[in-house]
C-alpha cells in the first residue's frame, strides 16, 4: 500500500512522466499505468482456492439440504443432526465449517430465486413480569402405540423467557383454557399482559388497525387471571418473535426423536418436567446466566395465581328416546328421567359434563377421535337405565348399556336368568345401587355368591347386615350379633336354688 501512494504522489502531485516514475520506483511503465487507469487506493490480492474437508461431502450435504428444504418448516431436521450424520459418513471437520456451507448454499438459492430478506425489525426488551407470549404448533407423537398429529400449547414469558409446552388434540376453548392454567400454575404466577396473534378462539373479528372483538368466552379467562390481552397485526408474527423461535427451538428439543408414551397424561408430565430441566440448561442470551436464574429473579413481579378458570365450553342438547346425547360423533348415556328433554353440555379438556335444571346430572371421560375412518362410539353408563329396567326387566337380557357390568353382577345375571322370574330379581338387586352404595351392594352379591345362595332374599339379607354394621360370615354360618340396644347393663348372677323354690311352690 505504501509504493501505490508514492505512485499516485509522484504522479498527481508532482506530475511526473510514467518513465521518471518507473525509473524511480522500479516498476514497469504497464504496472504504472494500470493502477493509474483503475484508481486503486489499496492493492487487492485473489485468494488462492484451499481444499476443505468438507469438499468430498459437498454434493452429499447439498442434497440433503434440498431435501430438507423440501419438507414443511416442522419436518426439517437442524444442522446439528445433519453435521452427526456426515459424521457418521466419515467427516471429521467442525459442526462450524457445516453451518457455514449451508449459509453460502441457501443465499446461492435465494439468489436463484430472486427473493429477498425478512426484512428490518426493532429489537424489544421487557420488564419482569411485563407480558408472555402464546402460540400454537402442530407436532406428532407415538401415544398408546399410534403416531398420532398433537396441537401444541406454547407459553413463553418475555423477560426472563421460561417456556412452558402442553400436548392436546384440538385447538378448541377449553384446551385454550387449559394450557394458561397448566402454564401459570408452573410460573407460578401470572404477567400483566399476554400477546396474541389472531387466533378464533380469541378473536371474533379483526377491525381496523389495533380493533378487536374478542370472544367474550376468552376475556372472561383473561378477566379471571387479570391479565390485558394484547393482538398482533394480522400476518406479522414477528411481534410475538420469542414464542415463535420457542416453536422453532422446541422440535429438536422436544419432537425429535418423536416421543413414546402411554397416555396423553404421560406425555404432558414429561414435558413439564423437561421444560423445567431446560430452564436450568439454556442460557439466556441477553442476561447472565440461564433461563432460571432470570426467572428467579422474574417469579417476584408476577401477581400470584388465582384458582383455576373453570374453563368450560357450554352447548345445548336435546336427549333422545333412547337416553343419549350426541358430541364430536360419539353418543353418551344420560339419566332416562331426562329422555326426550333439553339438557346442557359443559365441555372440558378430559370430560364432559351434563347439567339441567341447575343440577349436574352425570359426568364422562371426554373420547377424542381424530380419524374419521373409525365408526362413532357409545359410552353407556347402566346405571342411568335403571328406571326404564325396573318398568321392562325383560331388556337385561340383550340390552346394550348392560352388556359390562361389573363381573360380581354378570356372575349373578348369568345364574339368575336360568330360571323363571329370575329377570325380575335380577332388575331389582340392580335397582338397589339407586339406594345403597353400589360398592357395598356388589360385597352383598360377591358374598351371596361365595355361599351358593344366589338368590335375591339372601343378597337383601346380606346387604342389611352390611349396613348395620353386623358381621356375615363365620367358621360355621352367620354369628347373631346383639343389637346394642339389648345389651346388659348388669348381668345376673347364676342361682340353681331359685329352681327348688319353684318345685315346692308347685306342690
Amino acid at each position: 500500500m505504501g509504493l501505490l501512494n508514492v505512485i499516485r504522489r509522484l504522479a498527481l502531485r508532482q506530475k511526473l512522466p510514467i518513465r521518471e516514475i518507473a525509473r524511480r520506483t522500479g516498476l514497469s511503465r504497464n504496472t504504472i499505468k494500470k493502477y493509474l487507469r483503475a484508481g486503486t487506493i489499496e492493492p487487492r490480492f485473489s485468494v488462492p482456492e484451499r481444499s476443505s474437508k468438507i469438499d468430498p461431502f459437498a454434493d452429499k450435504l447439498a442434497g440433503w439440504l434440498k431435501t430438507e428444504a423440501a419438507k414443511s418448516r416442522k419436518q426439517r431436521r437442524p444442522l446439528t443432526h445433519l453435521h452427526a450424520d456426515l459424521a457418521a459418513l466419515g467427516y471429521t471437520g467442525s459442526y462450524n465449517r457445516v453451518a457455514a456451507f449451508a449459509r453460502e448454499w441457501r443465499t446461492a438459492r435465494q439468489r436463484e430465486q430472486n427473493t429477498t430478506g425478512r426484512g428490518t425489525f426493532v429489537p424489544l426488551a421487557f420488564r419482569p413480569g411485563e407480558a408472555f407470549q402464546f402460540d400454537w404448533s402442530e407436532d406428532f407423537a407415538i401415544i398408546a402405540g399410534e403416531r398420532t398429529k398433537l396441537q401444541v400449547a406454547h407459553t413463553k414469558l418475555s423477560h426472563s423467557r421460561a417456556f412452558m409446552v402442553r400436548a392436546y388434540l384440538l385447538q378448541t376453548h377449553e384446551m385454550l383454557f387449559d394450557a394458561h392454567w397448566h402454564a401459570f400454575r408452573a410460573f407460578g404466577g401470572v404477567p400483566d399482559r399476554g400477546i396474541y396473534d389472531n387466533m378464533k378462539t380469541a378473536v371474533d373479528r379483526i377491525g381496523r388497525g389495533k380493533e378487536r372483538q374478542i370472544n367474550m368466552r376468552f376475556l372472561a379467562m383473561a378477566n379471571h387471571y387479570v391479565f390485558e390481552p394484547e393482538f398482533c397485526n394480522p400476518a406479522s408474527g414477528w411481534e410475538k418473535g420469542q414464542v415463535e423461535k420457542n416453536v422453532q427451538d422446541a422440535r429438536p428439543r422436544l419432537w425429535q426423536p418423536i416421543p413414546n408414551f402411554p397416555d396423553l397424561d404421560a406425555l404432558n408430565a414429561w414435558l413439564e418436567q423437561r421444560c423445567l430441566e431446560l430452564w436450568q440448561e439454556i442460557p439466556h442470551g441477553r442476561l447472565p446466566g440461564t433461563i432460571a436464574d432470570i426467572f428467579a429473579h422474574e417469579q417476584a413481579a408476577l401477581m400470584p395465581v388465582p384458582p383455576a378458570f373453570d374453563g368450560f365450553v357450554e352447548q345445548s342438547k336435546r336427549v333422545s328416546p333412547t337416553c343419549l346425547i350426541s358430541f364430536e360423533r360419539n353418543r353418551y348415556s344420560v339419566p332416562a328421567s331426562f329422555a326426550n328433554r333439553p339438557v346442557s353440555i359443559r365441555v372440558y379438556p378430559d370430560r364432559l359434563v351434563i347439567a339441567a335444571e341447575g343440577q349436574i346430572l352425570c359426568e364422562h371421560g371426554r373420547r377424542i377421535d381424530r380419524s374419521h375412518h373409525l365408526p362413532p362410539r357409545t359410552i353407556y353408563d347402566w346405571r342411568h337405565y335403571l328406571t326404564v329396567l325396573q318398568r321392562k326387566p325383560g331388556a337385561l337380557r340383550n340390552g346394550a348399556p348392560f352388556a359390562e357390568l361389573p363381573d360380581g353382577f354378570r356372575r349373578l345375571q348369568e345364574l339368575m336368568l336360568k330360571r323363571a322370574g329370575g329377570d325380575r330379581e335380577m332388575v331389582d338387586i340392580l335397582a338397589l345401587v339407586l339406594h345403597h352404595d353400589e360398592q357395598v351392594v356388589l360385597t352383598a352379591v360377591e358374598l351371596a355368591l361365595s355361599a351358593g345362595v344366589a338368590t335375591k332374599t339372601h343378597v337383601l339379607n346380606i346387604l342389611h347386615r352390611l349396613i348395620d354394621g353386623k358381621a356375615t360370615d363365620g367358621p360355621i354360618g352367620p354369628t347373631v350379633d346383639t343389637p346394642q340396644a339389648l345389651l346388659l347393663r348388669r348381668e345376673p348372677k347364676a342361682d340353681v336354688g331359685r329352681y327348688d323354690n319353684l318345685r315346692a311352690s308347685s306342690t
